[in-house]
């Protein structure tokens, strides 16, 4: 069961949060819909630092802005294999055309996605304002896991690895 840890100044939760995204460079973003079915796609993760917003380039004319402006709520999933940790943060999302935050956040690998670089006039930003997330890191260590399989065992409770919590961040502003 995951404990639930409330911030009042969410500066914890927000360190916290970055340390655990930092590295996973693709996030799969979920939107509602029109009709109301969720439709998921992965988004390539701007690395910079955060500050309860999270960033992704877009062209203004995509579905997942026409569904961002039916209904703001998103979900976005990361996932680290490789090192067991793995992060759902839900928030608001809203398209941002903003020149110069276009210019601070291009980075010329993104060229594969946008060949017009930053002279597409359709280029734009989706900003996910975080409101909560939740998390599940591993020890990466084998026998660390191990042990706590085996302790589960011999003790007759369910095994749960590493550390599971939700995050609340005081991300209330409506869109």
């Amino acid at each position: 069961m995951a404990s639930k840890r409330q911030h009042p100044g969410t500066q914890d939760a927000v360190e916290h949060l970055e340390d655990l995204v930092h590295g996973i460079r693709v996030a799969m973003m979920t939107t509602v819909q029109a009709d109301g079915s969720l439709h998921s796609r992965p988004m390539w993760t701007q690395e910079r630092d955060f500050d309860g917003e999270l960033w992704f380039f877009t062209h203004e004319d995509s579905h997942k802005v026409e569904a961002v402006e039916h209904d703001h709520r998103v979900n976005l999933a990361f996932s680290d294999p490789a090192r067991e940790r793995y992060v759902s943060i839900s928030g608001r999302a809203r398209m941002v055309r903003d020149a110069r935050r276009i210019r601070e956040l291009w980075h010329p690998a993104l060229e594969a996605w946008f060949p017009q670089g930053l002279g597409d006039p359709r280029l734009s930003l989706l900003c996910v304002r975080v409101e909560k997330a939740e998390y599940w890191d591993v020890p990466r260590s084998r026998m660390v896991q191990a042990a706590g399989m085996l302790k589960a065992v011999l003790s007759g409770k369910t095994y749960t690895p590493g550390d599971h919590q939700t995050l609340e961040l005081d991300g209330g502003s409506s869109i």
